[in-house]
């Protein structure tokens, strides 16, 4: 959350608040790769005013370069997914008004996404030139077409992202290796973005990368997987700071992304095991985190995530104060979505309305296993084949 709100933080005092739209989950990884490869994270933070978002409560934040790419890649790509739609004609985008405004918002948002980019010596060219070769692709491609081409684009401009942060990190040793798992990262987010939509893209004749090339999803699952793979062992020769600095990206790479899969695809898997069975019914059709590289969105969406703990957490808020928050959060959504949420009065976590898990049966479903490892999937960490020894 730190970084998350690092990025959003980042975005309105480089390029205002409207830009805020761009936050994303996904693109917080670059910040983290950063901060895990630079070491010193005290020195990287700062702390942030009350939020609604965060229950109006204050909170550390990520700072410095590592926010600033991580807004600056956010930007650009959100800034293409505007002209996308614009192209497409996608809702109130078929109205010429509305589309003429996004297009100027749109090339704002490349102006300034290039300005803050040259500042960190990231040239966002390489981004733009990936988008602009996507539409091309995609109309080229047909039956018999390699997912793996229309994928190319996404997965080149991951790759320049992921290799930016040992730059600016100050570890050029560690360039070849991220770009290597930012492209593997690039083609995950777009196969999993296609799966996700498959549904929706075939009733409203949306293009789809897996039926325009019908692909068997069999052989997307592979693909998938085959990058989860690679992104593991990719990880492996990285040189982060010091021990226990990387723990935050292992656990982002390593862990969460086989799991985006298993939900993309219906299915749950302890992933340190490999075993992988049903969803519980619960969890069918559970939506993979949405990726910036794919599909940017605001702060209410994505994976979820433990909130920050506050720092006045000890402090109660008076009745009329507690009710005014309370409040805020309702409106937002965050009583019923976000797990936890902070009580607005004691400050001490709540379960969201949404979340509950009392007829869970993989105990691994409900738990981080590598952070409470022995609290409740006991041994869980046993046979992992990324590394994990119960210390990361």
């Amino acid at each position: 959350m730190a970084h998350l709100c690092g990025l959003c933080l980042a975005l309105r005092g480089d390029h205002g608040q409207f830009a805020r739209m761009a936050t994303n989950y996904d693109g917080l990884v670059i910040s983290v790769l950063v901060e895990a490869q630079a070491g010193r994270p005290d020195s990287r933070r700062r702390t942030a005013g009350p939020c609604p978002l965060r229950g109006m409560r204050t909170a550390s934040v990520a700072r410095g370069e590592g926010a600033r790419l991580a807004a600056t890649v956010s930007l650009v790509l959100a800034s293409a997914k505007v002209r996308d739609h614009v192209a497409d004609g996608d809702g109130v985008l078929a109205r010429r008004p509305v589309a003429a405004a996004a297009r100027r918002v749109a090339g704002r948002w490349d102006r300034a996404g290039a300005r803050s980019g040259a500042e960190i010596g990231f040239d966002t060219a390489v981004l733009l030139d990936a988008v602009g070769r996507q539409q091309g692709i995609e109309e080229m491609a047909g039956a018999g077409t390699s997912l793996l081409t229309v994928t190319e684009p996404t997965e080149t401009a991951t790759a320049a992202a992921f290799g930016h942060t040992a730059v600016l990190a100050g570890k050029p040793g560690n360039r070849a290796p991220l770009e290597e798992a930012g492209r593997l990262f690039g083609r995950l987010a777009h196969l999993l973005d296609a799966v996700e939509d498959i549904a929706e893209d075939a009733e409203t004749g949306a293009w789809n990368p897996i039926t325009a090339t019908g692909a068997d999803l069999a052989e997307v699952r592979r693909l998938c997987d085959d990058a989860v793979q690679g992104v593991r062992l990719a990880l492996q020769d990285v040189a982060f700071a010091g021990k226990g600095s990387g723990k935050l990206a292992h656990v982002l790479l390593a862990h969460e992304l086989p799991r985006a899969v298993d939900r993309a695809f219906g299915t749950t898997a302890c992933t340190h095991t490999g075993q992988t069975a049903d969803a519980p019914e619960s969890s069918q059709g559970a939506p993979p985190p949405q990726s910036p590289w794919i599909t940017p969105h605001g702060p209410g969406g994505g994976p979820g995530g433990t909130p920050p703990e506050p720092p006045d957490r000890g402090r109660r808020r008076g009745l009329m104060a507690g009710c005014a928050v309370w409040a805020g959060l309702f409106c937002t959504c965050q009583v019923c979505c976000r797990d936890p949420y902070h009580d607005p009065w004691s400050g001490q976590p709540r379960e969201g309305w949404c979340h509950k898990c009392d007829d869970c049966s993989d105990c691994c479903d409900c738990c981080d296993c590598c952070s409470n490892c022995g609290d409740c999937c006991g041994n869980c960490c046993d046979g992992c084949d990324c590394g994990c020894d119960c210390g990361c």
